[in-house]
């Protein structure tokens, strides 16, 4: 799996290197600022990239807006966004094209490596991976938002999908079977209107539009 990283930070670039190389991706392209990712992502068409939201020269935004442009020049260009602290107006620009492969974590779940390659592998499969600390900020809603017709332990399911839990994992962690799972995720569909047809992975949509990425499309009509 190809891999294109966005981190100004020398040691931290160097250390997702090593990290990526040893778990078997294969690291084409590594750079510290907007452009050059741009630049990057064109010359290699990587399967996943993993972008600091702030870079060179303002260490403001570069990183989510290079991002951005990557994603609108490549529609579903799988995103891992790592930050410092959860910038929920960034997160949201992430989500808001209603696309899956994008992830959001905060730096300090790179040292758990498991979590980290485990969320890279989510998000390079068109999957999301939102850190537990965003998925809790993002959770404002308007009246009339279809999730609040979700039961509490239908809730409980998507808060678990938002963070690229399987039907599995979610069994386990709530201790009930994987067919309560099941029957728990075609409810959260069936409420939120997602039909078996629709284009677009039903799992995904599920989570864009708990997360607020997909608001505008989902919002009740007149």
């Amino acid at each position: 799996m190809r891999v294109v990283i966005a981190e100004d930070n020398v040691l931290l670039a160097e250390g997702l290197n090593l990290l990526l190389a040893s778990a078997g991706f294969e690291v084409v392209a590594t750079v510290a600022d907007g452009p050059s990712f741009l630049a990057a992502v064109a010359e290699h068409r990587p399967d996943v990239t993993v972008v600091d939201v702030r870079l060179p020269p303002t260490f403001r935004d570069e990183g989510i807006q290079a991002a951005l442009a990557a994603r609108r020049a490549g529609p579903g260009l799988p995103v891992l966004v790592l930050s410092q602290y959860v910038e929920r107006m960034y997160a949201r620009e992430l989500l808001r094209d209603g696309r899956g492969g994008v992830g959001y974590l905060l730096k300090d779940r790179v040292s758990r490596v498991e979590v980290f390659l485990d969320a890279l592998r989510r998000v390079a499969d068109g999957g999301t991976a939102m850190d537990p600390e965003v998925v809790a900020q993002l959770l404002i809603r308007r009246d009339g938002d279809p999730v609040d017709t979700l039961t509490p332990r239908e809730l409980e399911v998507l808060r678990l999908m938002a963070q690229g839990r399987d039907n599995a994992a979610i069994a386990t962690m709530l201790v009930v079977t994987e067919r309560s799972v099941h029957k728990h995720i075609g409810n959260i569909f069936q409420k939120l209107g997602l039909n078996p047809d629709e284009s677009g992975h039903r799992r995904v949509l599920a989570v864009l539009r708990y997360l607020g990425g997909d608001r505008e499309r989902t919002a009740p009509g007149p």
